[in-house]
């Protein structure tokens, strides 16, 4: 099984077993945003930062960016959430995701939080 890790960006990061990174929102974040109508997602090949912005999301509610949990090259994106935004709120953490990565350093994701210490974070908002 994946290992998955979050930010307190309220991002999800789970490690490919060829190396990749797949990144999306947490379920929390997707309810907090409510009816999901439109994302811009990173071009592929793109150099990005840790924290940097990456996508975009708008809601019925809001508008929200998405943040690069780890520095790295964008290497693939989810054209499907273009086309269909709501799977997003349908399955955030599996059909929903939002683009894989290459990490520039492979230690920087177990500096990233596991689910037991995501949900006491969640618990502190």
């Amino acid at each position: 099984m994946a290992e998955i890790r979050y930010t307190k960006d309220h991002e999800w990061v789970r490690l490919e077993e060829d190396g990749t990174l797949t990144i999306g929102i947490t379920d929390h974040a997707q309810e907090a945003l409510g009816d999901i109508v439109f994302v811009e997602l990173p071009a592929v090949d793109r150099e990005v930062a840790e924290g940097e912005s990456c996508a975009t999301v708008e809601s019925t509610k809001a508008a929200n960016d998405v943040f690069a949990p780890l520095a790295g090259r964008i290497a693939e994106v989810n054209e499907a959430i273009v086309e269909d935004p709501g799977l997003i709120n349908r399955d955030p953490a599996g059909e929903g995701w939002f683009w894989r990565m290459e990490p520039e350093d492979d230690a920087q994701f177990e500096q990233l939080l596991d689910e037991e210490s995501y949900e006491a974070f969640l618990e502190t908002l």
